[in-house]
């Protein structure tokens, strides 16, 4: 929702300590997820034009004055000349700039006329089509869209040579125009302004009919592969791409070291299985593979042997299909109840489910079902046929449990398959509800992250994968997740990766961090309590330690905020004059300043930041994304003494997508030894942090400056929020912003808040004389005009409610 008046003064700042700078770091330890903005103006993608100045008309440096960019990019174009180019293959060009305070910074060329883009996913392969004509992005109807039309956005955004075309606004509905009705591509174009069957909108194209695209992997990895038929993800028919078209695979000499294969490359684990006979269903399209004939080992599917493309004696009641199912032998699940705790029971075995025979069922099998399926208790056996009778194999019979088993195969039972039953007595059974506390580790899943390592969690319980609520959820369960998983390192909680889609059947989890299973941790069912999810729990696996999560306060910690006072200093000071310039630094003691390491002699500061601990310095991600996080690259100016240091580490926020599109936080993890960093002192110190961002009011804080540069401040007063809504639109009512009129002074500024002073720090002092760091300029916005107000990206909106805090 908008800012509120309100929100401009929240200004009762509780703090807090280093160990909860843990919570910040976690949002930024991944790599960020942007969206492409591309402009193909080569085979390759790249723009090899003669525009020379930024979408503001700010002249564009040499790339010869970034010596160790052009290095790292060779043969891309960069050279003796200040053209736009797009090396890192962001096809949307860009350049380096000086900005009016000295400082270098990088924005993107206006070369947008033709460009295509992927919207609304959270993977850079996939996504709704907008492309940009005449000034604006505007969708493309899918009433003709086609996979040819598909091929050639993936081939122009770079990513791939083979797209599929998706339907109906998979990746949600646009709000904007309609560009094109019908593209009409062979399918072999560089670009959609090559198609020539393109028409534009004249029909009725309605909002929820947007063309969207799958674009295959890069080539190197195998041809494109996917399972069609499944009820699951991890099964189906297996399709493979050639020549422009999907077709299917033969399943003559089909084995289960091909669907090992075709399993580790479409990235699933567990347990591979070959389906022959059309098991999935029949394809329509051409047969392109067959006798195909793997050892097991290879990475990808055509490096096994097999016959040539389109060769075959088959029809498609011979299609191969594939299971990699998660699942191990032994799990059971509930089938035909009205209830999650109730039904028939089905077992797992070599990849196939099927019904156990009711002989010998007693109380004691049920307890042992329900407690292997996370119930505490049995409530019954039911052998009535009230769940219906199952359709596919007998599996088990002559089951005989003592009641205490963890596992139905604990229990002595018959040889697999072999019985004297029909489904008439398959058994089921009906589970007491309760407190669920596993004594060991049902099935778990991470869904929706960008890899294996990162997602949403979800467990397997009574016959379903369903999520977890996030309330309560921390590092602690999620490091017992990734555990369970097999992941080593570090683990995180996270979020970010969506609501599921089936039920929510764990609340509360309370891991103490050291179980090796999921289901070992104490936690409530959901029929326990209603769970209002905004997000489902969420891990991100082998993310890299941090050393403030395990470390207790120290002194220096509760001096954060304070400085030294200069004799002279009044409320109504605004800056000061040259001779000056040194007292003024004194009184600013964790600013910091960014600096190139190519540009630290003759160039300017790259930008500004603050320090918030010891080990830590805050800053805007527009500063360092263009550069890489390649610490190296960097030296960071502490302090009023000015100390040079080399960073460790540069943390972009995971979700940073460019310069207006908000999370525009970057750390900076300063050198240490043995776990130390910086020894504070009257000219070295950290700003105070503030808590959870909260809607609460609040005395108006006694002063507030911004950091102007790291010499410069000026006094910082709101802005009303009609002014930033009028001036700024949706990008002030994105969460996270705070909206600041131009200082008194604006000659202090060389221009305005975004020029030289990106990543500089908006401080408020609070009630108990602290200085808290409320928030850091953004990128991208009023760059042209001075008497413009600024926005700012609100430091607290990106720190969790539940963080301790430390009163000063």
């Amino acid at each position: 929702s908008p800012l509120s008046a309100s929100k401009l003064s929240p200004f009762h700042f509780p703090l807090f300590t280093l160990s909860s700078l843990t919570q910040i770091l976690l949002l930024l330890l991944s790599s960020q997820n942007t969206s492409f903005f591309p402009s193909s103006f080569t085979q390759l993608g790249y723009y090899n034009g003669t525009v020379s100045q930024t979408d503001s008309g700010a002249p564009c440096l040499k790339w010869t004055e970034f010596p160790d960019y052009v290095m790292q990019y060779p043969g891309r174009g960069l050279g003796d000349h200040s053209y736009c180019r797009n090396p890192d293959r962001e096809s949307n060009p860009w350049c380096f700039f000086r900005q009016n305070s000295g400082a270098i910074g990088w924005a993107y060329c206006d070369c947008h006329q033709g460009a295509a883009r992927l919207v609304g996913s959270s993977f850079s392969g996939s996504g709704r089509v907008e492309v940009y004509l005449n000034g604006q992005w505007g969708a493309v109807c899918d009433s003709h869209w086609t996979d040819r039309d598909a091929s050639v956005v993936c081939r122009q955004l770079g990513l791939s040579d083979i797209g599929t075309a998706l339907q109906h606004s998979q990746f949600g509905s646009g709000s904007g125009l309609f560009h094109y009705e019908r593209l009409g591509c062979r399918g072999d174009e560089n670009a959609l302004s090559n198609c020539r069957s393109r028409t534009f909108v004249t029909g009725d194209c309605s909002h929820g009919n947007e063309a969207a695209v799958l674009c295959a992997p890069p080539e190197g990895s195998g041809p494109p592969l996917r399972l069609v038929g499944g009820e699951e993800d991890f099964e189906g028919r297996v399709e493979v791409f050639h020549t422009g078209r999907w077709g299917s695979v033969c399943d003559d000499q089909w084995d289960d070291r091909d669907a090992e294969v075709v399993c580790r490359q479409l990235g699933f684990g567990g347990v591979a299985k070959a389906w022959s006979w059309a098991h999935f269903g029949q394809g329509s399209g051409p047969i392109l593979l067959d006798a195909v004939r793997c050892t097991g080992n290879e990475l990808f599917l055509d490096q096994c042997p097999h016959g040539d493309w389109e060769q075959h004696n088959c029809d498609h009641m011979e299609d191969a299909g594939v299971s990699c199912s998660p699942y191990t032998d032994g799990v059971v699940r509930l089938v035909g109840g009205d209830s999650p705790w109730e039904g028939r029971v089905e077992v797992l075995h070599n990849g196939d489910w099927g019904t156990v025979c009711d002989d010998h069922w007693t109380q004691q099998h049920a307890e042992v079902v329900c407690r292997q399926l996370g119930y505490r208790y049995g409530h019954c056996v039911v052998s009535d046929g009230t769940f219906g009778e199952g359709v596919g194999l007998i599996l088990l019979d002559d089951v005989h449990c003592a009641g205490s088993e963890t596992s139905l195969l604990d229990c002595p039972h018959g040889i697999w398959g072999r019985t004297d039953c029909s489904h008439g007595e398959d058994v089921g059974v009906r589970c007491r509800f309760g407190l669920v506390f596993f004594l060991s580790g049902p099935l778990v899943r991470l869904v929706g992250g960008g890899s294996r390592k990162e997602g949403r969690v979800e467990v397997y319980l009574h016959g379903d994968w369903g999520s977890i609520c996030d309330s309560g959820w921390n590092d602690l369960n999620a490091a017992v997740v990734c555990r369970q998983l097999g992941h080593s390192g570090g683990a995180v909680a996270a979020r970010g990766f969506g609501q599921g889609k089936g039920p929510i059947h764990l609340d509360q989890v309370r891991c103490t961090g050291k179980e090796e299973f999921l289901g070992e941790c104490p936690s409530l069912g959901q029929s326990f309590q209603s769970c209002r999810r905004r997000e489902d729990a969420g891990a991100r696996c082998d993310a890299a330690p941090t050393q403030e999560s395990a470390a207790q306060a120290k002194p220096e910690e509760r001096s954060c905020g304070l400085r030294k006072l200069v004799v002279g200093e009044g409320e109504g000071s605004k800056g000061r004059s040259q001779g000056e310039e040194n007292t003024l630094r004194t009184t600013w003691p964790w600013q910091v300043s960014v600096w190139l390491q190519s540009q630290e002699k003759d160039g300017g500061p790259l930008c500004s930041g603050t320090l918030i601990s010891p080990c830590w310095a805050l800053t805007s991600a527009h500063c360092v994304s263009r550069f890489g996080s390649d610490p190296s690259r960097y030296v960071v100016r502490v302090g009023a003494s000015e100390r040079t240091l080399t960073p460790e580490r540069v943390v972009v926020h995971r979700k940073y997508k460019g310069q207006s599109g908000g999370h525009d936080l970057a750390l900076m993890k300063l050198p240490s030894a043995k776990g130390h960093c910086l020894t504070f002192d009257p000219n070295t110190n950290a700003a105070c942090l503030s808590a959870a961002d909260t809607e609460s009011g609040g005395n108006a804080p006694s002063s507030c400056v911004v950091m102007v540069t790291a010499r410069r401040w000026s006094k910082w007063r709101p802005a009303k929020r009609k002014h930033c809504k009028k001036r700024y639109g949706d990008s002030f009512s994105s969460h996270g912003t705070l909206c600041a009129g131009s200082p008194p002074d604006t000659s202090l500024l060389h221009g305005n808040s975004c020029q030289g002073n990106s990543g500089g720090g908006l401080l408020c002092q609070g009630e108990t004389g602290r200085w808290v760091l409320t928030g850091l300029v953004a990128g991208g916005y009023s760059c042209a005009d001075p008497s413009s107000p600024a926005l700012y990206t609100r430091v607290s909106r990106f720190r969790s409610n539940k963080t301790p805090t430390n009163q000063p």
